[in-house]
Parts: structure tokens; sequence; C-alpha cells
């Protein structure tokens, strides 16, 4: 199952819709949402979101650069993982 799943990290300084922004695009690139955290730190925006990319006819590169891009637009770092890469990562 994790090889459908991905894990999405936005980072940067606080503003109005950036959770609307980044959950628009998983949701045109058909990516459900099964888990998400937020917190503020100092004027810091951080938010990780657990989506599966099961059911979407988008390939992992295309949503990856849909996020990316998405982060640009804000002016925050987002980056976009396969869950088991992640998990491997942390694993070491």
């Amino acid at each position: 199952m994790s090889d459908q799943q991905i894990i999405v990290t936005v980072s940067g300084v606080d503003k109005v819709g950036i959770v609307a922004k980044v959950t628009t695009v998983m949701a045109q690139f058909e990516v459900n949402i099964e888990d998400i955290k937020q917190t503020l730190m100092q004027g810091h925006f951080v938010m990780f979101m657990l989506g599966n990319i099961e059911k979407s006819k988008f390939s992992f590169k295309e949503i990856k650069e849909a996020l990316v891009n998405a982060g640009n637009e804000l002016g925050m770092e987002i980056w976009v993982q396969r869950k088991e890469i992640f998990d491997n990562m942390h694993n070491v």
C-alpha cells in the first residue's frame, strides 16, 4: 500500500490560503488526503500530508510537479516523496 502513498511537506512564512491552494491541487490531481498535520512556529507554517495516489490517473511525477509549482506560487517550499522512500530514509 505504501507504494501508492505520498508524503507532502509544506514549509514557509504563514499566510492566508496555503491549505486551500495545496489541497485544491491535490484534489485536481485525484490525490486522496489520508492524514494531515500542521503547526505554526513563530510565524513559520509547517504542514505534513499523507496522500494516496492509487486512484489518480496522473503519474507521481505530474503530481509532484503540480505541487512544487503551487509552492512556488505561494512562495513556500513543497517537497513530495513516495512514502516507501520516506520510510526507508528514516529507517537507516
